[in-house]
């Protein structure tokens, strides 16, 4: 459900951050593409094949369906690099459920940490740098709970790393209150999955 949820949010901040409000057909595209991906893993025995073959799918999908639409040229093109990067995004925070259970702890915590850092009053220089190692410093707490050990520092690393892009084009629209909520909080959350995966496999 938490990863559901990811999704849903994802699929929804990513249309108000580039302005597309309510946009309801393009975000139920992205939602039912990430839940068509949460299907296919649990078929595919959390396989990441499953990821990547929904992902295809979902991009010629929006491409058909932008094709028919009756709208301007520039309307179309700009409704459909949304809905393709919607989708693409909110599909590839099911790498958290092809992940193993700690090195999902172990990235979570550590783009929590990440992000309230990154908050901190400092020179953008310093704020990157303090971010990035209380990130890592989170992947070795977390990973002492676990069965990562020391080695989460690495995990939580580079899960803070694509926790702050994220958080860098959330940061887009800053002054809107709807867009903290929604993608401040998904997009972080959502660009770290594919490091948690991969750093989570190479390290366990």
């Amino acid at each position: 459900m938490p990863l559901v949820l990811l999704q849903a949010v994802t699929a929804a901040g990513w249309f108000r951050l580039n302005g597309m409000w309510p946009a309801r057909q393009g975000i139920a595209l992205a939602f039912l593409g990430a839940v068509v991906a949460d299907v296919a893993l649990l078929a595919a025995d959390r396989s990441p094949s499953a990821i990547l073959g929904t992902l295809g799918v979902w991009v010629l999908l929006c491409l058909v369906l932008q094709l028919r639409s009756h709208a301007d040229p520039d309307e179309r093109m700009y409704g459909l690099m949304a809905t393709v990067t919607s989708s693409a995004l909110a599909i590839v925070a099911a790498g958290y459920f092809a992940a193993s259970a700690d090195a999902v702890s172990v990235g979570a915590a550590s783009v929590a940490v990440a992000v309230l850092a990154r908050a901190l009053p400092l020179p953008t220089p310093a704020s990157v740098v303090v971010s990035l190692l209380a990130a890592a410093g989170a992947g070795i707490a977390v990973g002492g709970m676990t069965g990562l050990g020391t080695e989460g520092a690495l995990l939580g690393a580079g899960a803070g790393v694509c926790a702050l892009i994220g958080h860098r084009v959330a940061s887009y629209d800053y002054p809107s209150r709807f867009v903290h909520f929604t993608a401040g909080v998904a997009l972080p959350l959502a660009a770290a999955a594919p490091a948690v995966y991969v750093l989570g496999r190479a390290l366990g």
